[in-house]
């Protein structure tokens, strides 16, 4: 009735007391799903709440997962409104759209639903935060719902708690450490082994060929005429090396600082090719901490689902900046061998470099302010939704492009 959580049902029980003083007389164990009438203690076995069951704890067969993208079917919900299955909005729990935009756009990763959507896969999984995460995707994709809407709140709970409140409720966080934390932890806490892997990493993680050139001070080199002396060279080290990766972080172009009176007008725009060619394995990334560096990457293995993100605020000693350019990318089709240099494929493999779009955060106003929302495509009619909190509304491919992009997810095409 009131929605409230207690821990035990004896005489001395906060619920006992809460039937007495507020009349609610009707309790369910969570672990057991037994229910029970309170204060008299006894069991109730009636069909009818079936379905309170099934919102608390959502089921999902092999079968029913295997259809949810051809699925079309809209669900009414008790208020008599109607509501598609995993495009349902989330409430704002206090400043925590970072949250929900993150969630949102994880929910279109096919894999890992489905890997959440049957708990089998980690029942026997200790971690509190694997199984909230896998409570809340089977409440956003359950198709009989008492409402259009879903409570992120559990979820919140072990989040604050997993992560020592850096990311709490009532404090606006970014979605993009909040990403890149949560697949972390969550692969840590699903791994089997030290060196294991997890339905995180057979979806998002690549591998990226670093180059480094260190500038080492000048050192004394003997001349060739065999006397000694200062020669003002520098020693260039190089150190090539592999590393993981689970998202790639895009450079903007800084924006222009004057526009005559004609352009004040002009939002400056790059095209995501552009940026891209930082991992082309020729492009030179400064990078001041620890010491000067003088980087190259080149990507050498291409994950499932690749994770962008666009480094759009800039913290100096003062404030916090954020860069306006617009990011021009395609929805569809986004071929990356026609921009970066790819490994060739092994014998009887295909490249895969063909991807399309299925989230899209953006940010909108101020550094440090403002909010979230998030484009997500859903499969079974290829429609896209913007997803702000509890606003869920239809849109056009060619609006998701025109927004302040922060973090995209790209899926591969398979075939």
């Amino acid at each position: 009735v009131c929605g409230k959580y207690y821990q035990g049902r004896g005489p001395k029980s906060h619920a006992y007391t809460h039937s007495l003083e507020a009349g609610h007389h009707v309790f369910i164990n969570l672990r057991t799903e037994k229910v029970y009438c309170l204060p008299d203690g006894y069991e109730v076995i009636d069909p009818s709440l079936d379905d309170i069951i099934h919102v608390l704890n959502p089921r999902f067969t092999q079968e029913q997962v295997e259809q949810l993208d051809k699925s079309r079917q809209w669900s009414r919900a008790l208020d008599g409104s109607d509501y598609l299955p995993g495009t349902v909005g989330l409430n704002n729990i206090r400043e925590t759209d970072f949250v929900n935009v993150t969630i949102q756009s994880l929910m279109r990763v096919t894999p890992l639903r489905n890997f959440f959507l049957i708990p089998e896969n980690y029942q026997h999984n200790r971690s509190p935060l694997v199984h909230r995460f896998g409570e809340l995707t089977r409440k956003i994709w359950h198709a009989r719902n008492f409402k259009g809407q879903v409570s992120p709140h559990e979820f919140l709970q072990a989040v604050m708690k997993a992560s020592k409140k850096r990311f709490r409720i009532g404090a606006q966080s970014d979605p993009v450490e909040f990403m890149s934390w949560l697949l972390n932890t969550l692969h840590t806490e699903l791994r089997t082994s030290k060196k294991g892997s997890s339905i995180i990493h057979r979806c998002f993680q690549g591998e990226l060929e670093v180059v480094k050139e260190m500038h080492n001070r000048p050192i004394a080199e003997k001349r060739e005429s065999g006397k000694d002396g200062e020669h003002g060279s520098h020693n260039i080290g190089m150190e090539t090396s592999r590393m993981p990766f689970l998202m790639l972080g895009l450079d903007l172009p800084p924006p222009p600082l004057f526009t005559d009176v004609m352009e004040k007008n002009i939002i400056p725009q790059v095209p995501l090719f552009n940026i891209l060619k930082k991992f082309d394995g020729e492009t030179v990334t400064e990078v001041v901490r620890p010491r000067t560096a003088r980087m190259r990457y080149r990507v050498t293995k291409l994950p499932q689902y690749l994770i962008l993100h666009m480094r759009r605020f800039t913290k100096n000693n003062f404030f916090m900046e954020k860069n306006p350019t617009l990011v021009n990318f395609p929805v569809k089709n986004l071929e990356l061998k026609d921009y970066i240099p790819l490994p060739a494929p092994k014998e009887n493999e295909k490249l895969r470099s063909k991807y399309d779009l299925i989230a899209n955060i953006v940010h909108d106003g101020k550094p440090g302010e403002g909010s979230y929302r998030v484009f997500v495509q859903r499969k079974s009619e290829e429609l896209w939704y913007e997803m702000q909190d509890l606003h869920v509304s239809e849109t056009l491919p060619q609006m998701v492009a025109l927004s302040e992009t922060y973090m995209q997810i790209y899926e591969q095409h398979q075939q």
